[in-house]
């Protein structure tokens, strides 16, 4: 019996987790993309930076989203223990980088909502994942 058309087959958890990742990271683009549209969005990123160069500013906010990146593929290949740990705490890394950036506009609200609620979801499936599944 063909069990890859069997539509009640379980989704494996490795592409789930990556699926998700991916979502986070389209998400964390399209927020800093539409927020480069806010009038003034750089004046307030100057003033954030105080005396700190620009460059190690924007190197600093790029980590968050390369970590989110490189997860994509982590997911995927790396064994059990690792890869449940990992899910986590990079989940819980990423949400805190979401909101203790957070803006007020209702874009990235909106965005930042879904992309908590995309690594909430990471975090359950890693918390559940169990080694017969890697």
């Amino acid at each position: 019996m063909n069990t890859s058309n069997n539509p009640t087959k379980k989704l494996d958890t490795k592409v789930l987790l990556s699926t998700l990742w991916i979502v986070v990271m389209f998400n964390m683009l399209a927020a800093d993309i539409l927020s480069l549209y806010i009038p003034g969005s750089l004046d307030v990123l100057v003033e954030f930076a105080g005396e700190t160069p620009i460059p190690l500013v924007m190197l600093v906010m790029a980590i968050p989203m390369e970590l989110a990146i490189v997860m994509i593929i982590l997911s995927r290949v790396l064994k059990y223990g690792v890869n449940r740990w990992v899910n986590i705490i990079v989940g819980i890394v990423i949400i805190a980088y979401i909101w203790l950036g957070a803006g007020s506009y209702p874009h990235y609200t909106f965005i930042a909502s879904v992309e908590t609620i995309c690594l909430l979801l990471i975090i359950w499936y890693a918390w559940k994942l169990t080694e017969q599944e890697i």
